[in-house]
């Protein structure tokens, strides 16, 4: 299933989900797709209701909203590929590296992103987006953190580099401007997504295809970041892990290709969506 939330002239936002190739309005099921809609008794009986004949169909969204109300914690996992790793010259990291982003970053998946004031290397990642649907705390084994996962979406975790790496401190300052997560279109539920560590990861400039790599090049891959993360936090249902992006950002480019006003950004993930936005001043 695909879980998304419509955006309607009147400015309403609707809870829908897909099946295939139908939509369905979902506010017969459930008033909005928030922490409480991703456990697996709530996504079962979604199923049902579809299953029974849910009514009304609609059409896809014309507008999508992000696909989760209610978010929590945005924790973003740095220096995750191999092929990133190296062309930013860092040596691959022996346990991963955890910065967080605030829930106002994320937006829809083709609204506007800001590029903020005084900056000149806002950059863009292509990035898995692992949801959770369930409470993880001390797993036992990575093997016990997927029954944890609601689905899957796409993230663009865009990122200043100045502000990250050249003015002291964390890499926060650099990650946690309002828009600075284009997220969705959906959320594919775990079980449409039979191996995540198997996934292509696409993102294009104007155009031009800049990054192109693979979720099997994750140094730490999906399982084991959820198993990895509860050691040190509790994550809870409607909190979403950024699992990290593949090589060619701006910041790994000869060119240093940073982005300007007026750039059209677009990415894509197997079986995952497509994500189109434009980037203007804050």
């Amino acid at each position: 299933m695909r879980l998304a939330r419509s955006c309607t002239p009147a400015g309403l936002i609707v809870p829908v989900v897909a099946s295939g190739d139908h939509w369905f309005d979902l506010s017969p099921v459930t008033a909005e797709i928030g922490p409480a809609a991703l456990s697996q008794q709530s996504l079962a009986g979604i199923r049902a209701a579809i299953d029974a004949g849910l009514q009304p169909h609609t059409g896809p969204p014309g507008q999508y909203a992000p696909p989760l109300a209610g978010i929590g914690k945005i924790v973003c996992i740095g220096l995750n590929y191999s092929d990133h790793s190296a062309e930013t010259g860092a040596m691959p990291p022996s346990e991963p590296v955890v910065f967080m982003k605030a829930p106002d970053t994320m937006v829809g998946a083709n609204d506007d992103v800001l590029i903020p004031r005084r900056s000149l290397k806002t950059d863009y990642e292509v990035e898995l987006a692992v949801v959770l649907g369930a409470t993880a705390l001390y797993l036992a084994s990575p093997d016990q953190a997927r029954s944890c996962v609601a689905g899957f979406a796409i993230s663009n975790d865009v990122s200043e580099r100045e502000f990250q790496a050249e003015r002291g401190g964390q890499w926060d300052k650099g990650k946690n401007r309002e828009t600075f997560n284009p997220f969705g279109p959906w959320i594919v539920t775990a079980d449409d997504v039979s191996y995540p560590q198997d996934l292509g990861l696409r993102l294009r400039v104007n155009g031009e295809l800049r990054q192109d790599g693979s979720t099997r090049n994750m140094i730490f891959g999906v399982d084991y970041l959820v198993w990895y993360l509860s050691q040190f936090m509790t994550l809870y249902p409607g909190d979403v892990i950024n699992t990290g992006t593949p090589a060619g950002v701006a910041l790994g480019r000869a060119d240093k290709a940073y982005l300007r006003l007026g750039d059209v950004v677009e990415l894509q993930i197997d079986g995952l969506g497509y994500q189109r936005q434009t980037f203007k001043a804050a």
